[in-house]
């Protein structure tokens, strides 16, 4: 009998040098899709995704552009989908992270594969020419990935007061497992960075190439994305989508046209509530396994950490997580080799 997977679309920052050849390596038998993919591209006068991806070595100055980066993610994330075996694994339900929505979308059902190709493709050049700012990371968990005691409310509180000065912008972008990604101007990034308390992590992290995402500063990118990405695109998902709100879009029921203002005003402007997706979606649909997409596995922590605020499956710390992985894992990220084959068969 099949299990119930949860699938996890990535988003920015998870196709790095380790990555490179990602779609060669294990979606030769995908050249059909990959060529329509290219020819999206070729025809705005774009490096295509095969030139992209086949390239001699990874250029940081390059592959981490918004409009390099996100066609790149989503191409690999969409052929890792199709990989699955559906034998072994029934789609509960979907939810992303950030860029990843856009992903989930084509997942999901409610945009064809072609549409949501062609919408991660202008948001990423509509980013990388947008707004001003970017986004700096925190963490919050300790070593046993467990929220250290009031550091969430003091550093949300130092945000708010950073924000209220003049000069500068500063709001919640991601709330990202153990982390928050904050985005705001180079005013309110650079006092964050400096009045931040110490926190487990190495951070104060610039997140690189990336913009004030999920916030009020991205007011002229949900504009020009209402304008130029139209309705017609979306229709009903045909799984549940959890978005990163925590709200539930359900075959039949979604109101195609919310699902796109959503997408396209509110998920743009307001904070993006990873974490809050993951624990609905667990707790809604119970799924036997959680199916993380390539590129990459960075999201596996972040997600690891969601489970552990809520004690889903009685998980209570990083050891207990890295115990059950080791028995049965519930967590499979088809960007580790390890993991890959238990997802494709």
């Amino acid at each position: 009998m099949a299990e119930a997977a949860l699938i996890v679309c990535p988003g920015r920052g998870t196709y790095g040098k380790a990555e490179l050849g990602y779609l060669k390596r294990h979606h030769g038998d995908k050249g059909g899709l990959i060529a329509r993919f290219d020819a999206l591209r070729a025809e705005r006068g774009q490096p295509t995704i095969s030139e992209l991806d086949g390239a001699e070595r990874f250029s940081p100055a390059l592959h981490t552009r918004g409009d390099v980066a996100s066609p790149l993610i989503y191409a690999c994330s969409y052929a890792d989908f199709l990989a699955i075996d559906r034998t072994r694994f029934d789609v509960a339900a979907v939810t992303g992270n950030s860029m990843g929505w856009y992903t989930a979308l084509a997942v999901g059902g409610a945009v064809g594969a072609e549409a949501g190709f062609r919408i991660v493709d202008a948001m990423g050049s509509n980013s990388q020419s947008g707004e001003p700012g970017g986004q700096v990371l925190l963490t919050l968990v300790d070593a046993d990935w467990r929220e250290v005691p009031g550091l969430r409310e003091t550093v949300l509180a130092l945000a708010r007061t950073i924000g209220g000065r003049a000069g500068c912008a500063l709001y919640v972008s991601i709330d990202l497992g153990g982390m928050i990604v904050f985005a705001g101007n180079e005013a309110g990034l650079a006092a964050l960075v400096a009045e931040a308390p110490p926190t487990p992590g190495r951070e104060p992290l610039r997140l690189v190439n990336h913009g004030p995402f999920h916030t009020p500063m991205m007011r002229q990118s949900s504009e020009r994305a209402l304008a130029g990405l139209p309705a017609a695109w979306f229709g009903s998902p045909s799984v549940p989508m959890v978005d990163g709100r925590g709200h539930v879009w359900r075959p039949f029921a979604a109101n195609p046209e919310a699902l796109w203002r959503y997408t396209f005003a509110t998920q743009i402007l307001e904070t993006y509530d990873f974490t809050r997706a993951v624990q609905v979606a667990v707790r809604e649909f119970a799924p036997d396994r959680i199916v993380l997409l390539g590129p990459g596995d960075t999201l596996g922590g972040a997600i690891a950490q969601a489970l552990i605020a809520i004690g889903w499956k009685g998980l209570r710390s990083k050891a207990d997580f890295q115990a059950l992985q080791a028995s049965s894992p519930y967590l499979l990220s088809m960007g580790r080799e390890d993991q890959r084959g238990l997802v494709t068969g």
